[in-house]
């Protein structure tokens, strides 16, 4: 990874996508931590892995037009 990619990237009506190694705490205080290329976490709130971003935002209202 170069010095001018992001390491969080958010994805307009999904999830928020990490690079590399992060710790995530839920809203439980309990924390997990990924070292994937790529891990999307939730950011609906309806995602049945939460932190992770299954897919749900998918069946969501979409705020703009696609």
């Amino acid at each position: 990874m170069s010095a001018d990619e992001p390491d969080v990237i958010m994805c307009p009506d999904g999830p928020m996508l990490l690079r590399g190694h992060h710790r995530v705490a839920d809203e439980s205080g309990d924390v997990f931590e990924t070292e994937r290329p790529f891990s999307a976490v939730c950011r609906c709130g309806k995602s049945a892995t939460r932190p992770w971003c299954d897919g749900s935002h998918k069946l969501l209202r979409r705020t703009k037009p696609a």
